[in-house]
């Protein structure tokens, strides 16, 4: 269709299907690209019929995808054209593409707008965030974005690795790397197969147990049925005693072990390698008695970054038990 001037911008044209005319029919279904439509009012239409504008209010009324003329048409009638003008004031639905930011009005985007997927359909981060990561936090009602780095907190224990012990001679737990500077195990429920035993550690330094005569183990130990504490030297040992070893464990099926080792920055290069051992166990001795002991591990003259600790009793099988690791930010 011509215009004179400028074709108008603003509206929801369309132009409707043909329509064929059925002898003594006035009303008819209105489509486009065979979907039924409804012009707003009868006012937002031009229809031609016969090659005549027709009046509307009149000549015909709309409801809802509705046309119904004046009378009833009979053969020989032509409904030339329907265009449907859509409302002055409605820009019906946009194109693709032609929303841009600005057109949209501050704070038209309300919750109720927000899909409920908004964060359970986006990728999720595999890994902890880095420092310059940010979020999003509300501040007194105003949206702010904030840095991980000044949320995030100090000092968490971050799980490496569990181990479950059964019935091996020796358990080897590696693992540790410049990652952390600080590492702990955690030994819980330890159970030996064999009585009157003591808990050894090797480094493992290059892959492989440290077995040269340099470790050293000082022990404070303290028990029941005993007021005072015992202490325990030893030196120049191929492995750690890490726990007292004149007050040693027991094997009856309620006694076990209890440890945290503490291990300080193992892949420094430069000093020597010392572990922070607590303790609490069963002893051999005497049934329902029970010992503490506080132990400081070294070995002596050696820089060497280690990766792990091997376990094992000083005589028979670790039963059960289980060993974690972590590293500590």
């Amino acid at each position: 269709m011509s215009y004179i001037g400028r074709e108008p911008q603003i509206g929801n044209f369309q132009v409707c299907d043909a329509i064929s005319v059925v002898n003594g029919q006035a009303a008819y279904t209105m489509q486009v690209s065979s979907v039924n439509v409804s012009p707003e009012t009868a006012n937002h239409m031009l229809v031609s019929l016969n090659g005549v504008l027709q009046a509307p209010g009149s000549s015909y009324t709309v409801s809802g995808s509705t046309i119904t003329f004046a009378s009833n048409l009979v053969t020989g009638d032509v409904i030339n054209f329907i265009h449907i003008l859509g409302s002055v004031l409605d820009l019906g639905t946009p194109s693709d593409d032609t929303v841009a930011t600005s057109s949209l009005k501050a704070n038209s985007v309300t919750a109720a707008k927000l899909n409920a997927d908004i964060i359970s359909g986006t990728t999720a981060l595999a890994s902890e965030p880095a420092d310059t990561d940010e979020f999003l936090v509300s501040d007194a009602g105003v949206l702010k974005r904030i840095d991980y780095s000044l949320i995030k907190g100090g000092g968490s224990w971050n799980l490496i690795s569990t181990t479950t012990i059964s019935s091996d001679s020796d358990v080897t737990i590696s693992g540790m790397d410049s990652t952390y500077k600080n590492y702990a195990m955690i030994l819980t429920n330890i159970h030996p197969a064999t009585n009157n035993v003591t808990l050894n550690g090797q480094a493992i330094i290059s892959g492989s147990a440290y077995t040269t005569s340099n470790y050293y183990s000082i022990n404070e130990h303290s028990r029941t049925g005993n007021a005072g504490c015992e202490y325990d030297n030893q030196e120049g040992q191929s492995e750690w005693s890490l726990n007292h070893s004149g007050q040693n464990m027991g094997n009856a099926n309620h006694d076990n072990m209890n440890m945290i080792i503490n291990i300080p920055n193992p892949s420094n290069t430069t000093f020597e390698k010392i572990i922070d051992v607590k303790s609490n166990y069963n002893h051999n001795a005497v049934s329902n008695m029970f010992s503490r002991c506080y132990g400081i591990s070294a070995i002596q003259t050696i820089t060497s970054a280690f990766t792990g600790i091997k376990f094992f009793f000083s005589s028979g099988n670790m039963d059960s038990g289980t060993i974690k690791l972590y590293g500590i930010s």
